[in-house]
């Protein structure tokens, strides 16, 4: 039998009245219409060790490396980690590479106790500009403002970036490259700001040219188990001029307009998307390809034991899409950062780097961990 549209409609309606009428609306029936979702299309290929010699644990920042040079390989993601081998939160000190073919290797390695952040990406010319807000014994008790520490393309460091005022706590980053220059959006956890950086780079040499605070009055506290709670997530839509803030104590995402340019404090901003059936404390933030956005639960707020650690897909009107668990118990999803249409998500449960491929491109012949990168 051939229904035309007009029946399929009715039948259509019909089904989902029945599903009201039972007390079962169709949305949850399967948690999410999940048509034209990022998330639903991945495939999870790799679950590569971020757990380097040195023991060091809490694989925090994510970053994708573009363009290969000295250390850095084409293709490879880069992981900062947050504690060391004693798990002693704010005291790990390295940074991570995996290769495509899943293999790790140390890319830098700083001094004792610097607590690398979320706030990990890259500068022109290949520079590596991370955050650290580090502890003496591992508790919110010691917890110190921390810099940013920006590394050669060989691992060295060649600057740190310090501001009793405008660099508290840099606990995420958003870069925008132009040339050899770059906007550097960073989140402040122990003040509750946002700062802008405007860094310029001259065979290799980075040279600071602008500060400025362009967001404030997100929640922020110290907390016994996560150590500290405020403003993380940072992404950047040039094409709208918007910088997406995920505050985790408020449980909200905001949004910054003209953030490349404007010079004066915005405050929060406008509200993008409040949620609790599906934010739980977010923290990292990416835009997916088809233009959503994608931010990483890390159950210290609104924690919900049927929805532990998970990424919500919404889009940038503020609906939700979908969502993808990274780890079964609570607290394992942090950074995350998306690059040719693969995501990698940290998983500081199992201090592992989660990579997923879109299943379509992924044949079963994964190409060096990392599905068919670039194709």
């Amino acid at each position: 039998m051939v229904l035309n549209t007009e029946k399929l409609k009715r039948l259509a309606w019909v089904v989902g009245l029945a599903l009201v009428l039972f007390g079962v609306s169709s949305a949850n029936a399967a948690d999410t219409d999940d048509s034209g979702s990022f998330l639903s299309s991945l495939k999870n290929v790799a679950n590569p060790s971020t757990v380097p010699a040195t023991g060091d644990q809490n694989p925090y920042g994510v970053a994708f490396v573009s363009h290969g040079r000295g250390l850095l390989k084409t293709g490879s993601i880069l992981v900062s980690n947050f504690n060391n081998g004693m798990n002693q939160q704010g005291t790990g000190t390295t940074i991570v590479q995996i290769d495509k073919h899943d293999n790790q290797s140390v890319f830098f390695q700083g001094k004792m106790g610097l607590g690398l952040t979320t706030a990990l990406g890259l500068l022109p010319q290949n520079l590596v500009i991370v955050g650290n807000v580090p502890t003496t014994d591992g508790t919110s008790d010691t917890v110190m403002p921390g810099s940013l520490l920006i590394v050669s393309p060989k691992g060295v460091l060649v600057e740190t970036l310090t501001s009793s005022t405008l660099l508290d706590g840099p606990w995420d980053l958003a870069v925008q490259a132009n040339g050899n220059s770059a906007l550097v959006f960073v989140s402040n956890v122990l003040s509750g700001t946002v700062t802008r950086l405007k860094i310029s780079v001259n065979k290799g040499t980075p040279t600071v040219t602008g500060m400025v605070q362009i967001a404030s009055g997100y929640l922020h506290k110290t907390d016994p188990n996560a150590v500290v709670i405020g403003p993380t997530g940072l992404v950047f839509d040039s094409s709208k001029g918007l910088l997406y803030v995920a505050s985790t104590g408020d449980n909200k995402i905001f949004s910054i307009a003209n953030a490349a340019s404007t010079t004066a404090d915005n405050g929060m901003g406008t509200l993008v998307y409040s949620d609790p059936a599906h934010l739980h404390g977010p923290l990292a933030l990416a835009i997916a390809p088809n233009g959503d956005l994608l931010t990483s639960n890390g159950d210290a707020v609104n924690p919900d034991p049927k929805h532990n650690s998970e990424i919500v897909e919404f889009t940038p009107s503020g609906s939700f899409v979908d969502e993808l668990q990274v780890n079964s118990a609570a607290d394992g999803a942090f950074g995350i950062a998306v690059s040719n249409g693969e995501l990698a998500a940290a998983d500081d449960n199992t201090n592992t780097l989660h990579i997923f491929v879109d299943a379509d491109r992924d044949t079963g012949g994964k190409t060096g961990g990392m599905g068919m990168m670039g194709m």
